[in-house]
């Protein structure tokens, strides 16, 4: 359903896909993009996969949005999990793609119910495997 304010429409897939990714734990990541005014999965991480292979997925001169789920052990030795929603947004980037996923960032993510950490990143040592570990505490 568009929204008036933004214009962007999201794919059910895109709800579909991170409720599997938050309830079964399906995923480790998602890769969101927006296409034709709407946001669309662009790529599904398996469990197996890693921070560095997420990392490596985000293209390097284009926006896009992500969920990564990130599991720690606490210093209590507690097994958690934190989903943590990633807006990536790289200074190389064309200006007018910044502002389209910065205007329905917001929206999109209201989407995503369980979303509990929310990071934005221009490049890719504001979201650092260490930034992600220390945000998950």
């Amino acid at each position: 359903m568009a929204n008036a304010a933004s214009g962007m429409a999201v794919d059910d897939e895109c709800k579909i896909k991170f409720l599997e990714l938050k309830a079964k734990r399906n995923y480790r990541f998602i890769i969101f993009k927006i296409e034709s005014q709407q946001v669309v999965i662009e790529k599904l991480g398996s469990p197996e996969e890693t921070y560095e292979e997420f990392a490596a997925s985000l293209p390097a001169d284009e926006c896009r949005y992500a969920v990564f789920d990130y599991d720690f052990t606490t210093n209590e030795n507690c097994q958690k999990s934190k989903i943590f929603f990633i807006a990536w947004s790289p200074d190389t980037s064309r200006v007018r793609s910044k502002m389209v996923y910065a205007s329905s960032k917001d929206r999109f993510k209201r989407e995503l119910d369980g979303i509990q950490v929310e990071l934005q990143a221009t490049d890719p040592s504001e979201m650092s495997f260490d930034i992600i570990k220390s945000r998950a505490l």
